[in-house]
């Protein structure tokens, strides 16, 4: 089993995240896309009681159907810190993961690997702790700049920091919203954006992410009833 200690405050997080970082795994181009199995992760929140749900949702990569689920209940022990979301979410993503039957394949984070102002978001995080190939597909870009790719599926432009290109904003469906996709660890950057436009088959987000969703969101008010 996969230990995590929570940190007793921001400072401790973060220089967790520095010792952290240098484990991450950059020179693996991943799991080959239309392949093997691909892992959707995601977290619900009630704030009131202090409870987070993960769901884990495993997907055949070529049927997109799904091969199997699970759900984890744990109690939120940190804080709201922009930039160190992951130590709220891990121990219950760590759980759900650990009680899926079958191995996960490629792991899909909703939030951000690379693309994080200390380089270790959640998909880093998870990558290292597991050693799992893990990817970050996020809703939205997290402080960094970038031009508007192309109106069609699979029109991309770089999502930078400064000059240096740390995800890219990736069109998975003609005429939306790109996604902000990031390596997290043992992936690499062009993969990580065809293993997304696989996966978005019929959506903007990718499969993994909406059924993940839709799963903690389920358990979420099963725990809370």
């Amino acid at each position: 089993m996969t230990t995590f200690r929570t940190p007793a405050d921001a400072a401790e997080a973060r220089a967790i995240q520095d010792t952290l970082r240098a484990r991450v795994v950059l020179d693996e181009p991943g799991p080959p896309p239309g392949t093997g199995r691909a892992t959707g992760v995601d977290v619900a929140y009630d704030d009131e009681h202090d409870v987070v749900v993960a769901a884990a949702v495993v997907l055949d990569a070529v049927t997109l159907d799904v091969v199997a689920e699970t759900t984890a209940v744990g109690r939120v022990t940190f804080p709201y810190i922009p930039g160190l979301l992951a130590f709220r979410e891990i121990p219950t993503v760590l759980a759900a993961l650990e009680a899926l039957p079958i191995d996960p394949g490629l792991v899909v984070c909703d939030g951000y690997g690379r693309a994080h102002p200390r380089r270790f978001g959640l998909a880093s995080h998870l990558g290292v702790l597991t050693g799992l190939p893990v990817i970050g597909v996020a809703k939205n870009p997290f402080t960094f700049t970038y031009e508007p790719p192309g109106p069609r599926r699979g029109d991309f432009s770089p999502l930078l920091d400064g000059d240096e290109e740390v995800g890219r904003a990736l069109r998975t469906q003609d005429g939306t919203k790109p996604v902000y996709v990031s390596v997290g660890h043992r992936t690499g950057l062009d993969n990580a954006c065809a293993h997304t436009l696989l996966l978005a088959r019929d959506f903007r987000q990718p499969e993994t992410t909406r059924r993940a969703d839709a799963l903690c969101r389920q358990a979420l008010r099963e725990a809370t009833a």
